[in-house]
């Protein structure tokens, strides 16, 4: 199988990357290497695109609201949430504290997960000068205990799927816990993958999201087609929502 490549584009918003969309709520298929809010690099994050993407399409010549309520690392792809009113981002914040948002999310490795399923339990501290997470198997000063399910789904010519669901949501949690259990993602090397990415992405999709609506009080699940790059595709068929 070929190196995987991923998606790298700073393309303005469309259609095709709307996954849901109503008065209160917005959910993009984010694209690996698109920024989810304003950093050092200056490169236009994703939530200006939306916010442009929402005033043009409702002719909203003084520009339109939107609230981050979650983020996804810069080489990861897949569905990021954003709440197009204040009473929708304060609710949605409440409950992704209270853990009432599920994520499913993919992952392809080189090397089997032993075991094949299981929980992950570590203590992380980032640092944040050097943008890096190191996991710490008991609590340490500074660490926030992290929590994560996975299982292997799927084997591909040498490459495994591994669907991991988050019960916590810390910087970089998956990569660092994968990389702990001894099975970085591919194109991972700030975790442990000998190589990285020529677009600088990696092999971690946030593939599903489902939650009660916080204002119509009604079950959504929005799920994130694969970025279409010959590689992931081949993958997608062991994936939930298919």
């Amino acid at each position: 199988m070929p190196r995987p490549e991923f998606n790298y584009s700073s393309n303005e918003i469309t259609d095709k990357d709307v996954l849901y969309e109503d008065n209160h709520l917005i959910a993009i298929n984010k694209r690996a290497g698109d920024i989810v809010q304003v950093d050092e690099t200056g490169d236009e994050p994703l939530d200006e695109k939306v916010k442009k993407y929402i005033a043009q399409k409702y002719n909203k010549p003084n520009g339109a609201f939107l609230g981050v309520v979650h983020r996804l690392d810069r080489p990861v792809s897949g569905v990021i949430l954003f709440a197009k009113t204040s009473k929708a981002l304060d609710r949605i914040n409440k409950m992704f504290k209270a853990r009432e948002m599920h994520k499913t999310y993919y992952a392809v490795v080189r090397k089997r997960p032993y075991p094949e399923a299981g929980t992950l339990v570590h203590w992380l501290v980032k640092n944040p000068q050097k943008n890096v997470t190191k996991a710490h198997d008991k609590e340490v000063q500074g660490s926030l205990r992290s929590e994560l399910s996975y299982k292997l789904v799927g084997e591909l010519n040498g490459y495994y799927l591994i669907e991991v669901d988050p019960i916590t949501g810390r910087p970089h949690q998956i990569r660092v816990q994968l990389s702990t259990l001894g099975t970085p993602i591919v194109g991972d090397n700030k975790y442990g993958y000998p190589r990285g990415s020529l677009r600088k992405s990696i092999c971690l999709h946030a593939r599903k999201l489902t939650f009660v609506h916080p204002v119509k009080n009604e079950p959504v699940a929005i799920i994130a087609p694969v970025p279409r790059d010959g590689f992931w595709e081949k993958f997608e068929g062991m994936m939930v929502g298919e």
